[in-house]
């Protein structure tokens, strides 16, 4: 996204609709990479001995 299409980006739709596509552009790919390492880590957690994943009904609260 080059500053003329940030620009005309502005002028059609406002600034804070502009400002939130333009964070969601750049934010979508480290959110990508953020959703890949929690998904990596609860497999690496689910694979240890002891470790169950999910809700469990044995948390002392009735």
């Amino acid at each position: 996204m080059g500053i003329n299409d940030f620009v005309n980006l502005i002028a059609n739709v406002g600034f804070p609709i502009a400002v939130s596509a333009y964070l969601l552009v750049r934010l979508e790919k480290q959110l990508i990479e953020l959703t890949s390492s929690i998904n990596k880590l609860n497999t690496i957690i689910s694979t240890k001995p002891g470790v169950v994943i999910g809700n469990s009904n044995d948390n002392g609260v009735s």
